[in-house]
C-alpha cells in the first residue's frame, strides 16, 4: 500500500508545473540609460528586433519613448520620433518582408507603423474606427494591444473602452470591427491580442483579462474556444514554438503548452499590496518576483523579457536553464 500511494505521489508531482530551479529571473539584467537610476514610468510593452535587440517602451523619464537595449541589456540609443505612449507594440514582419514597429498610443489614440529608425509609415487616427463602436463621451476609444497578420491586416483592441476588436488591411483601411462585451465574446478587458501560428490557419489569442482567461479567434473574429485557465489577470502574450508565455498583472509569468495547460509559473508575488499597481518602488523590488508584468516577449534564445506597469520603469529577463548550458 505503501509503495502505491508513493506512486500516485510521484505521477502526481509528475503533472505540476516546472521547477522554478529551471528558470532563473534577473531584475538587474538591464542597465537603465546613463544617469538614471530606472528606465523611467513603463506602461508598454516590450519587442525584440530581428538583430537581437531590445525595444521598450516608456512613458516618463528622461528617455521616454521607445528605449533600445542590447541582447546583454545595455542601454543604445532611444528610436527617433517614436511616441512616449505606446501602450501596446509589436515589432513584425510585413508582407514586404522588412521587419517594423507597430503599436497604438494610448493618449493620441492612433494606431502607427514605424521603421525600425523611427521614421513613420502609417498612421491610422481612431477617426478611422466607426462611431457606433465608440463610447459616448470624452475618452471614446481607449486602444491597448495589437496584432498584424501574414498578410498585413492590422488588428487593435479597444482594451479600455468598449473591448472591441477593430481590422484594418496593411494600408490603414478600415475593414470591420468583432468583439464586445456581448456573446459570444463576452469580454471584460481584452487587454491584447497576438497572431497565434501554432494552428493552421492561424489564429487570434487575446487576453480577457478581468475574466482572467484567454480566447481564441479566427481571423474573422469567430470565437474558436477558451484557452487557459487558472491564470491572474493575464495582460500579455508571447509564443514561442509550440510555447505561449502570459504576464500577468497579478504578479507572475506562466508558461502553456499547445493545449492551454500551465507548465511553468514564474517570479511569483503573492503579496496583494505590492501587486497589481504601479506604485511598487525600487526599494522594495526583490529580483526573482514580479509586481504587474504588462508586456512580454522571447528573445532570439528562448529567454523571456518582461516590461512591468510601474511608474519607476521595471524590466527582466527571464533565464532558462536549457539556454544557460
Amino acid at each position: 500500500m505503501r509503495r502505491l500511494v508513493c506512486g500516485i505521489a510521484l505521477a502526481a508531482l509528475a503533472l505540476l508545473p516546472a521547477a522554478a530551479a529551471d528558470f532563473t529571473v534577473d531584475g538587474k539584467f538591464f542597465t537603465p540609460p546613463p544617469g538614471m537610476a530606472t528606465i523611467g514610468d513603463t506602461h508598454g510593452d516590450i519587442a525584440v528586433s530581428p538583430a537581437g535587440e531590445i525595444y521598450v517602451s516608456v512613458q516618463g523619464g528622461d528617455h521616454p519613448g521607445i528605449q533600445v537595449y542590447s541582447d546583454q541589456g545595455r542601454y543604445l540609443r532611444n528610436v527617433p520620433g517614436a511616441p512616449p505612449d505606446l501602450h501596446g507594440f509589436i515589432i513584425a514582419r510585413a508582407p514586404d518582408q522588412n521587419s517594423y514597429i507597430y503599436g497604438v498610443s494610448r493618449l493620441a489614440q492612433e494606431i502607427i507603423q514605424l521603421k525600425l529608425d523611427g521614421s513613420r509609415v502609417l498612421a491610422i487616427p481612431a477617426s478611422a474606427i466607426p462611431a457606433q463602436y465608440k463610447k459616448d463621451d470624452k475618452q471614446a476609444i481607449n486602444l491597448t494591444g495589437i496584432a498584424v497578420a501574414p498578410n498585413g491586416d492590422i488588428y487593435v483592441t479597444d482594451g479600455y473602452g468598449l473591448d472591441f476588436i477593430h481590422r484594418f488591411d496593411k494600408g490603414g483601411k478600415y475593414l470591420a470591427t468583432f468583439g464586445g462585451k456581448a456573446g459570444p465574446w463576452n469580454f471584460d478587458t481584452c487587454h491584447k491580442i497576438a497572431i497565434d501560428p501554432r494552428f493552421k490557419p492561424v489564429r487570434l489569442i487575446c487576453t480577457d483579462r478581468r475574466h482572467d482567461r484567454l480566447v481564441h479567434m479566427d481571423l474573422e473574429g469567430r470565437v474558436l474556444g477558451e484557452f487557459g485557465w487558472g491564470l491572474r489577470l493575464p495582460s500579455a502574450l508571447a509564443i514561442r514554438g509550440d510555447e505561449l508565455a502570459v504576464g500577468e498583472l497579478m504578479g507572475r509569468v506562466s508558461l502553456l503548452d499547445k493545449n492551454g495547460h500551465i507548465t511553468a509559473v514564474l517570479g511569483t508575488n503573492d503579496n496583494v499590496e505590492e501587486i497589481r499597481t504601479n506604485k511598487a518602488a525600487p526599494q522594495i523590488w526583490q529580483p526573482d518576483r514580479f509586481y504587474a508584468p504588462h508586456g512580454v516577449t522571447y528573445d532570439a534564445k528562448g529567454n523571456l523579457l518582461v516590461s512591468e506597469f510601474n511608474q519607476y520603469g521595471r524590466i527582466s529577463r527571464i533565464e532558462r536553464a536549457a539556454v544557460r548550458k
